[in-house]
């Protein structure tokens, strides 16, 4: 059963930070240099199909790979170990991932319709760091850390 949560938060991390990707690297700086918010707008409109089932996937097999490594969730927030304080990292990078999401969601899409894609693009490149983050503390469980 483990090897098949992994696989699914495997794929999951590999559309959601794949996707954010693009979007940092190919559209984000197309839709600048055109001054085009419907570029950016139609990227996340096709994206948020795959991406947010995908988000859903890795949160809820993150739950349950912490709970396969780490069975007690009081010891999640512990910092007692390398896997808790792995786990406390996940958890903080989903609650900025969560934050910067409905900040861009509430506050700068209905903006984005009127105004220059630039104010979103600080948005796009912290939410692609935050899920290359997620990736190399995900890897960091396998081999034993970075920190």
């Amino acid at each position: 059963m483990y090897s098949l949560i992994l696989l699914l938060h495997i794929l999951g991390a590999t559309i959601w930070t794949g996707g954010h990707i693009v979007l940092s690297c190919v559209i984000l700086p197309q839709a600048i240099r055109e001054q085009s918010p419907a570029r950016l707008m139609s990227f996340e409109t096709g994206f948020e199909k795959l991406g947010i089932p995908a988000l859903v996937i890795q949160i809820l097999t993150g739950f349950g790979l912490a709970y396969f490594l780490l069975p007690d969730p009081a010891g999640w927030f512990s910092g007692g170990n390398v896997v808790s304080r792995l786990i406390l990292i996940k958890l903080g990078l989903l609650v900025l991932t969560i934050i910067f999401a409905l900040d861009a969601r509430i506050r700068l899409f209905p903006k984005l319709k009127q105004g220059h894609p630039v104010t979103l693009a600080y948005h796009i490149i912290l939410v692609t760091v935050l899920s290359v983050l997620f990736v190399v503390t995900g890897v960091a469980f396998r081999t034993g850390g970075y920190f």
